[in-house]
């Protein structure tokens, strides 16, 4: 009996470890957190009228949030940065956006 309970609390330790985070890998409530963030950045961006939000695209990993994709102008990049940094959660934002060219 004692051996079945150490074990068993040998394997609810190894269960737990495995959902740690650690420098390369994140822990279940980070994936929830960036996906939180994510949708959060996503909305942020479609509800402003300056910035083509449905255009845009947002990925989260630890709280850095990058943008990529095309936008008109200078100023509809710099605004969508601003749009991103300012979601709660937001640690950074690697801004990936490009301007289209001139037709």
């Amino acid at each position: 009996m004692k051996l079945l309970s150490v074990s068993a609390a040998i394997l609810s330790a190894a269960l737990f470890a495995g959902c740690a985070p650690t420098e390369t890998k994140r822990g279940t409530a980070e994936v929830v957190d960036d996906a939180t963030i994510n949708a959060k950045v996503k909305s942020a961006l479609i509800a402003d009228p300056e910035v083509k939000g449905t255009q845009l695209n947002v990925n989260t990993y630890k709280g850095v949030v990058q943008l990529s994709g095309f936008v008109n102008n200078e100023s509809e990049m710099r605004r969508a940065q601003e749009k991103a940094a300012s979601v709660q959660g937001v640690t950074s934002v690697r801004n990936d956006l490009q301007v289209k060219p001139a037709r």
